[in-house]
């Protein structure tokens, strides 16, 4: 699904957005953390064209090798590019372990686990952010942030605020072909990192993101029924939290 016709004209408005937006909230820079994947990269790169202060963070947690290089490749890229640009990497391997030992038989659900993993992510960028009177930009697209509610709760869900949440993943691969992000990003599998077993984004989804954007822009094609199951499943993602009202 491709809806932009000038990417050029697409990366000044989001970079003057993502500007405005810091200016106002008072804040003083971006903070975001870097997979290795093509959202994370987009991101942290239109953060970058601002030319405000940028905070980047590598967090790997027992993470593949493949992955680690890509997130690792991009972070270098961007201090040697921008020179509002500072990295920082944390292995965040050994907190995980320390805390599924300090749970002890609390921590042995798989699924859990892998939220786990996003969660400490989520509070390190707000540390980093605390540390930097910054803001934590999400990365998530359209059909993860509200198609399929594809991101952990409080996790790579927290965020402060959410520049490509409107943009389908193949507009953000094609947006990360103009902002010049590394080949090897676009052309890798999607996946969110969080299982040991490398299993990619399609791998959980059942189904594509093209077909998966097919389906939310015009309720047809080979992933509705995915599309209608992963909604109706994450619902509580994507509503206000329930309240109870006197």
């Amino acid at each position: 699904m491709n809806r932009i016709k000038d990417y050029d004209k697409l990366k000044t408005r989001i970079t003057s957005w993502l500007s405005d937006y810091l200016k106002g909230s008072g804040l003083k820079s971006f903070v975001v953390g870097v997979s290795g994947g093509i959202d994370s990269a987009v991101v942290s790169t239109l953060c970058a064209e601002t030319g405000l202060p940028v905070y980047v963070i590598g967090m790997p947690i027992h993470q593949d090798e493949g992955q680690r290089t890509l997130s690792i490749n991009h972070l270098l890229w961007l201090t040697e590019n921008y020179e509002n640009v500072s990295m920082v990497q944390f292995d965040l391997t050994e907190v995980f372990e320390q805390f599924k030992k300090s749970l002890s038989g609390y921590a042995q659900d798989p699924l859990a686990l892998a939220n786990t993993r996003s969660r400490l992510r989520m509070v390190t960028l707000y540390q980093i952010a605390g540390e930097n009177s910054g803001l934590v930009v999400g990365t998530g697209n359209k059909v993860e942030d509200y198609g399929v509610g594809f991101y952990t709760k409080y996790g790579d869900g927290g965020v402060d605020i959410a520049p490509i949440a409107d943009l389908y993943k193949t507009e953000v691969w094609e947006l990360g072909k103009h902002l010049g992000v590394s080949q090897d990003i676009i052309e890798a599998k999607p996946t969110d990192g969080l299982w040991d077993d490398k299993r990619t984004d399609e791998d959980q989804l059942g189904a594509s993101y093209e077909d998966l954007e097919l389906a939310m822009e015009t309720g047809t094609g080979p992933a509705v029924r995915e599309l209608h199951w992963f909604n109706a499943r994450n619902k509580h993602k994507m509503d206000p939290i329930p309240t109870f009202k006197l």
